[in-house]
């Protein structure tokens, strides 16, 4: 029966190896398809060749679990069939679209594990376009795989874990970080260290990196407004205010962020089922305790089910495969299937703590200016967003973007797609999950114009 099933993977950075070494280990060959050119995905990203900064240096304490990611897709790389600088562009019925090396080409499975990952939710503030401006997604990125910092002097700016992770790395890389500016206000994070606790490993990093940075004299500040990006051919400085007063520090970067958002849109093509998360602020396929979806046999893992970080994923990524696995007639471990979902749960405790400590700034749509761009591609700002509401009755996110453009651009409501939601429910006098959100579109992202047209199918396992 294993002969005729073709289990694919999309992604390969904790939840999809684990997946694929699951898989691996009951006797099927997957296949593994994903962007980047080695596996480890954002987390575990790994350095291109000719690189030599040591693992130690480029995941600190995460080293051990890197190595032990890295080491798992290597020793079961003869028996997948992995596909590097993959992009899966669009999903129906059984079937992906691909971009590779410039090619396009059409895979067929018969059983998917969506382990998409998840980027930077993006709250865009007055001067945030100006270059010298990244998420903090992207600070991370350029300093893992490109060996190089956004900046000669950089501000972080925003909230959650990953704002203290990447100004420590940037730190101890070498970089000049100008201050750390938390959106949350400290006393939210005293009243959530309860709850943290549930992982006193993982809390214990998070108050290493605070006093690390506090110790060498990097400012760190808690409870700021975010005012303006100083500069115009290139970021020169950042405003903020801090109660009642009006503060900046000189810099010529700024990366930001609030927190994560899942990267779901190959579930929404394939139909999968969407129901609005209170803890992710966002909505996110429905799936079971092991990462079934709605649609039979696509199984979603990882923080593109719901953002929940790397140790979560390696457990999510192996109780999906082993659903797979149960659905296909395959005897697996139950206690072993049991003891995942009981850590997920275990771990869920610890993230809803987490979003306590960080919560998204409940007053931001309401102090956006109406001449804030808020997506970029398409030049849409607050104000127009407001008047579709006001002059169309704009109620519903689908509604909005016909009216207005928001999402219509490269990234396809991406980055826009929360700020814009947060916007109209503001002006509604509405909650978030009553807008809905903004129906998935092909492609998930850009494709060049010069597309080479070929879509013949390919057979898994080639």
């Amino acid at each position: 029966m294993t002969a005729s099933i073709r289990p694919v993977v999309v992604g390969a950075g904790p939840a999809g190896v684990r997946a694929a070494q699951t898989l691996v280990a009951a006797g099927l060959r997957p296949v593994v398809v994903d962007e980047a050119p080695a596996w480890g995905g954002q987390i575990y990203r790994q350095q291109p060749p000719g690189f030599t900064r040591p693992k130690r240096a480029l995941y600190g304490f995460e080293v051990t679990r890197a190595k032990a990611v890295h080491a798992a897709m290597a020793a079961i790389r003869d028996r997948v069939d992995y596909r590097p600088h993959t992009l899966v562009w669009n999903a129906e019925g059984e079937r992906l679209d691909l971009l590779s090396d410039g090619r396009a080409a059409t895979l067929t499975y018969t059983h998917l594990i969506l382990a998409t990952g998840a980027t930077d939710r993006v709250l865009p503030f007055p001067g945030w376009t100006t270059p010298g401006v990244y998420t903090l997604g992207g600070a991370q990125v350029a300093l893992k795989f490109q060996g190089c910092g956004i900046g000669r002097r950089v501000a972080f700016l925003g909230t959650g874990p990953l704002l203290y992770l990447v100004a420590y790395q940037y730190a101890r890389a070498g970089a000049a970080v100008a201050a750390v500016l938390d959106t949350a206000p400290f006393t939210a994070k005293l009243q959530a260290a309860p709850g943290m606790l549930r992982l006193p490993a993982v809390f214990a990093k998070g108050l290493w990196y605070l006093a690390w940075l506090k110790a060498r004299g990097i400012p760190v500040r808690s409870g700021v407004r975010p005012l303006q990006v100083e500069g115009e051919a290139r970021a020169t400085g950042l405003l903020w205010r801090e109660g009642t007063r009006e503060r900046r520090v000189a810099c010529d970067a700024v990366a930001f962020g609030y927190g994560l958002r899942s990267e779901t849109q190959l579930a929404d093509l394939l139909g999968c089922r969407f129901a609005f998360d209170a803890l992710d602020r966002a909505y996110l396929p429905v799936r079971d305790a092991a990462g079934r979806t709605s649609v039979p046999h696509v199984y979603v893992a990882g923080d593109g089910a719901g953002v929940m970080g790397a140790d979560a994923a390696e457990r999510a990524g192996e109780r999906a495969a082993l659903a797979l696995l149960q659905d296909i007639g395959t005897a697996v471990d139950g206690a072993r299937a049991l003891h995942l979902e009981r850590e997920l749960g275990r771990i869920q405790g610890f993230r809803r703590a987490l979003e306590r400590a960080f919560p998204v700034p409940a007053d931001w749509a309401a102090n956006v200016p109406d001449d804030l761009v808020i997506c970029r591609c398409e030049e849409v700002r607050a104000g127009e967003l407001r008047a579709a509401t006001r002059e169309a009755g704009a109620r519903e996110m689908n509604r909005l973007k016909a009216l207005t453009r928001v999402g219509m651009g490269r990234c396809q409501g991406r980055m826009c797609g929360t700020a814009a939601a947060e916007i109209l429910a503001q002006a509604c006098d509405t909650a978030p999950e009553a807008v809905g959100r903004l129906r998935g579109q092909p492609p998930v992202k850009p494709l060049p114009v010069a597309l080479a047209r070929h879509v013949e199918p390919e057979e898994v396992g080639r």
